[in-house]
């Protein structure tokens, strides 16, 4: 398993996967990863495009995305909810949390040049039923310091939900996004983003179970990828925004329940160093086949926002226009 960092590359209204060549895109995402990001993107190495990344390790150029969340005020205006580093990422500028998993040494095969995909429908508002199979997630925290629950994502029978909690959340709140482990072997996209990809056999797995049987339609295992961001909701923990049972938070897409976040990925990873990674008994960050950099280095990759428009302030409705619900 590999369990790192990367620090914010930049906050805007992109998607080169859903939305290529749009500026700006329907809704706001915290993007990570190399500098390669735009608004459109080569379906080729883009390892080789990036000059940086804001990944942990220098041979990552990947880029990952996912939805923002907001506070909504009874007013109606909205703020969006500032992300915090991870646990065992002090240094870092905010960001996400990235997982790559594999069984075992040469049992699964990484990503080539030009994949990409996504997890998630961003238009989902109602749960999928998968129990503790569900493949996003929201952890409260109960107590500071991430603390309140000693499950792995997503397993917590309490404090694991696939909607946004209902309850003030001490510590903050945490989003994981599970992406699919078994791959067609051919195609490097789909005209959705997941065709090409697909659960094991008898649906999807627990993030800590990643041993399932590809089906003879995508045969070909691939790492298990996961996504950890974390926000910080202690400033809009006022009772009166949370009373009678509600909750005042929305992501980014207009999503109040929270079933539709989703995550989006572009393989970037230089040569076959992923590979050699996943079959060289790599632990968290610990892998001797990779080099890192210090948050202080990463956190200088950036790039220049596109779609221009204030993304920190109050705003009377969400970037794109989501009305919230």
């Amino acid at each position: 398993m590999l369990r790192f960092g990367c620090s914010e590359l930049v906050v805007e209204r992109l998607d080169p996967l859903v939305n290529p060549g749009q500026v700006p895109s329907a809704h706001m995402h915290q993007i990570v990863g190399g500098d390669a990001f735009a608004a459109s993107m080569p379906s080729t190495d883009v390892s080789k495009l990036a000059r940086c990344t804001t990944c942990h390790f220098n041979q990552d150029f990947s880029n990952y995305w996912t939805a923002n969340l907001y506070f909504r005020a009874r007013n109606g205006s909205f703020k969006r909810v500032p992300q915090m580093a991870n646990q065992f990422n002090d240094g870092d500028n905010n960001g996400i949390t990235v997982y790559y998993t594999s069984p075992g040494p040469k049992l699964t095969t990484a990503f080539r040049p030009g994949f990409r995909m996504l997890s998630g429908d961003s238009t989902r508002r109602t749960s999928e039923g998968l129990g503790r199979n569900k493949q996003q997630c929201y952890r409260c925290f109960t107590e500071p310091d991430f603390g309140g629950s000693p499950y792995s994502p997503c397993m917590d029978p309490q404090w694991d939900t696939e909607d946004l909690p209902k309850q003030k959340c001490t510590g903050g709140i945490r989003s994981n996004i599970i992406f699919p482990q078994c791959w067609d072997g051919t195609n490097l996209d789909s005209p959705n983003h997941r065709d090409h990809v697909s659960h094991p056999v008898g649906g999807p797995v627990s993030f800590s179970v990643i041993n399932g049987q590809c089906p003879d339609t995508h045969p070909v295992k691939i790492p298990q990828l996961m996504l950890e961001v974390n926000w910080d909701t202690r400033p809009f923990n006022d009772a009166e925004e949370w009373e009678d049972g509600g909750q005042p938070l929305v992501l980014s897409t207009g999503d109040r329940t929270g079933y539709g976040q989703h995550g989006d990925y572009i393989f970037g990873w230089q040569g076959d160093t992923l590979q050699k990674a996943m079959d060289g008994g790599c632990y968290l960050r610990n892998c001797s086949v990779l080099t890192s950099q210090m948050p202080e280095v990463k956190n200088k990759c950036t790039v220049p926002v596109t779609a221009v428009e204030d993304i920190d302030g109050w705003m009377d409705e969400l970037p794109g226009g989501g009305e919230g619900m």
